[in-house]
């Protein structure tokens, strides 16, 4: 009986050993998993907030339900050139920079509004500077771009039909 006693005790604590890696995991660092960039959580939580900002929730989900910052981050660590991925998160510091020299707060502490004003200023700068061009513009695209390909929007919004599509017999018919 002290076999099996000893053989139940080891296959625990082996499970307990293949388990506790997850549980150590760095509370700072991003929830994803990337190769290029290494992102901390308060940057991924402002992410979060400017797509949320660009996409806001209504009675469809909106940016941060659907994780599309997430999306966001994968698609710059996977397609884009270092130089850009810096720009990126230049752009991103010079963001906080505007929010707290334009209302004196973080971007996370600002109403709706502000947010959508301040995101408004940037885009409509000719003057901005190259980062926070590139990022707005990084930031929105890779946005719409995960918004429109995501699993909600591709079964409830969008009608699929088979190719060829439906036919209409009435459709009139120019004489050549």
């Amino acid at each position: 009986m002290e076999r099996r006693l000893a053989i139940k005790q080891i296959l625990f604590m082996a499970g307990g050993m293949a388990l506790l890696p997850s549980c150590l995991r760095d509370s700072g660092k991003s929830s994803i998993a990337l190769d290029n960039i290494d992102v901390s959580l308060d940057q991924e939580h402002l992410l979060a907030e400017i797509s949320e900002t660009i996409i806001p929730e209504t009675k469809t989900p909106g940016a941060k339900s659907l994780n599309l910052h997430l999306f966001t981050l994968k698609m710059l660590d996977d397609c884009y050139e270092k130089e850009d991925q810096k720009l990126f998160f230049d752009g991103l510091d010079e963001l906080q920079d505007r929010a707290d020299a334009q209302f004196s707060r973080s971007f996370q502490k600002l109403t709706v509004p502000e947010r959508e004003q301040l995101l408004v200023g940037i885009e409509k700068d000719e003057q901005a500077p190259a980062a926070i061009k590139k990022f707005y513009d990084i930031m929105k695209s890779k946005t719409i771009e995960g918004y429109m390909s995501s699993k909600y929007v591709m079964t409830n919004l969008i009608v699929w039909e088979l190719v060829p599509g439906r036919w209409n017999p009435y459709y009139a018919v120019k004489s050549a």
